[in-house]
């Protein structure tokens, strides 16, 4: 790997593109260097990631609000089309459309994969506007493989160096790019229309990050599919000789400038060297549940206590509960955000899926957790449960914040302790630090685990064989051609969509 520097630069200084970061990014994408079978191993096992969470969600509200949408937006000129989950494949919309309602799928209920470093990110998320442009000029199989293995590239090189929500700028910000350098690779452009299509992807995709603060909306499943949307809108104005702001990063009224950490701004962004594999997607894991990242080694831990101490079960046996744990773990997602909605019953779900006390909560009083049952609001509302939940409150523990943040793979960590204090004043001590699913964690995930998790969240929107016809496809992914990759998507149930009515709007 290579460290890219960059630096606010004025006007005057004529900083050249070579020397800019959107311009090296788009020389990673236009690198022919080859995808390694590791890689599209586990690019095969996020398609299907992806697949599987969006069936679960194929007939929640903001899921049918952006099918609706884009099925009003049919196939445009030049090309084939894409397809929606959910419809028959023959349906095909265009693909920017196409991105934006499979980004909302995929993003609905919090439970595909991520990457956790300086910044956050989802980087399964560059999937589907990959896969819609793919479909939509013929691409095959291999092209699609190469597009996606940039896009995790991207956004995780990016992850790894510049932290948005420091400054309160929603991660998307780095999706916009990568997104655009992923399609960038899967069509083969060349250099300087990828760099135009970077710069314009991150110009209009930074927002605040108060999509994720106090009372959630739906629009956080959507934050992520308008990136996708505009970075395929930016692909397609920059084939077409438009130009982007620039530098986009650097200049003295940029992004680092007035979004980030000001004038005196510098990072060091580390980017492959030219000729050398894109193996970020390694770096990355999935969600065993469904919450927030930082949740999934807390729910694992509440269920071993589950287990393990059934005292704790006892109506009023539980005095307090402390979890010492990461600086973004206590001020994001938990007690340290100060947000009331997360020790509220009848608060949404997307709020519920960011705080780290209910989900402690709920997980050790049933001992498992389940994408719908978890959340749903009698079980938020009960009453032992409500009691329980505001006596588990979040501290930051220095440790876990470095463990956090350190870039050796074998000490990362996102766990933390907890402190049970019990009402005959008794104690419990236990930690985690990471989740069982992790690479490092006690059941890291395989093939296998991806295709159960398919097939569980499928099976009651999917007719059976219609999920083995989709898991013997994309298991042949590299291999196939612009025809099969057509059929990449999945198709509801008879009954499953009409279930649901489709809410009315402009299109």
């Amino acid at each position: 790997m290579k460290s890219h520097h960059l630096r606010v630069h004025r006007s005057d200084e004529n900083l050249e593109r070579a020397g800019q970061l959107a311009w090296a990014i788009a020389e990673v994408a236009a690198d022919p260097v080859e995808v390694s079978a590791e890689v599209t191993d586990m690019i095969i096992n996020r398609v299907i990631d992806n697949a599987a969470v969006a069936a679960a969600s194929l007939t929640r509200a903001p899921v049918v609000s952006a099918r609706s949408q884009a099925l009003a937006h049919p196939v445009t000129t030049g090309g084939n089309g894409s397809t929606v989950f959910g419809p028959d494949a023959a349906r095909r919309v265009s693909p920017e459309w196409a991105a934006w309602a499979n980004g909302v799928a995929v993003r609905e209920l919090d439970y595909h994969d991520t990457f956790l470093a300086a910044e956050y990110s989802h980087p399964g998320d560059n999937i589907p506007p990959i896969v819609a442009v793919a479909q939509h000029v013929g691409a095959t199989g291999r092209d699609l493989v190469r597009g996606i293995a940039t896009g995790y590239e991207i956004q995780i090189d990016l992850v790894k160096a510049i932290s948005l929500h420091k400054h309160k700028i929603d991660h998307v910000a780095h999706l916009g790019p990568s997104a655009a350098a992923g399609i960038g690779t899967l069509l083969g452009l060349d250099v300087e229309t990828i760099f135009q299509a970077v710069g314009q992807a991150l110009h209009t995709t930074t927002a605040t990050r108060q999509s994720r603060k106090g009372q959630i909306s739906t629009w956080k499943a959507h934050a992520p599919a308008f990136a996708g949307k505009m970075a395929v809108e930016a692909v397609d104005r920059a084939m077409r000789g438009q130009t982007s702001p620039e530098p986009i990063y650097e200049g003295e009224d940029g992004v680092l400038a007035w979004l980030l950490d000001g004038p005196d701004a510098s990072y060091d962004v580390p980017l492959p060297e030219q000729g050398e594999p894109k193996l970020a997607i390694l770096d990355s894991y999935t969600k065993e549940h469904s919450a927030e990242y930082q949740a999934q080694a807390w729910i694992d831990l509440a269920r071993k206590l589950h287990s393990e101490h059934p005292a704790l079960l006892e109506p009023g046996a539980i005095d307090s509960i402390v979890i010492h744990t990461s600086h973004h773990t206590h001020y994001v997602i938990g007690s340290g955000a100060n947000d009331p909605q997360k020790y509220d019953p009848t608060a949404s779900r997307e709020t519920l899926d960011h705080s780290i006390p209910y989900i402690f909560t709920v997980a050790l009083q049933d001992g498992r957790w389940h994408h719908v049952d978890s959340y749903s609001p009698a079980r938020a509302g009960r009453e032992d449960t409500v009691a329980l939940w505001n006596r588990v409150t979040t501290q930051e523990d220095e440790e876990w914040t470095r463990r956090y943040h350190s870039l050796d793979p074998a000490e990362k960590a996102f766990g933390g302790r907890v402190e049970i204090v019990l009402t005959d004043g008794s104690t419990i001590v236990d930690e985690i630090a990471v989740a069982d699913a992790h690479p490092l964690g006690a059941r890291p995930f395989a093939r296998e685990d991806y295709v159960a998790k398919f097939r569980t969240l499928a099976a009651d929107v999917v007719e059976p064989e219609e999920i083995e016809r989709f898991l013997d496809l994309v298991q042949r992914l590299p291999e196939l051609t612009a025809e099969e990759l057509s059929g990449l998507t999945i198709q509801a149930a008879a009954g499953v969509l009409t279930s649901v009515p489709s809410p009315k709007g402009l299109f």
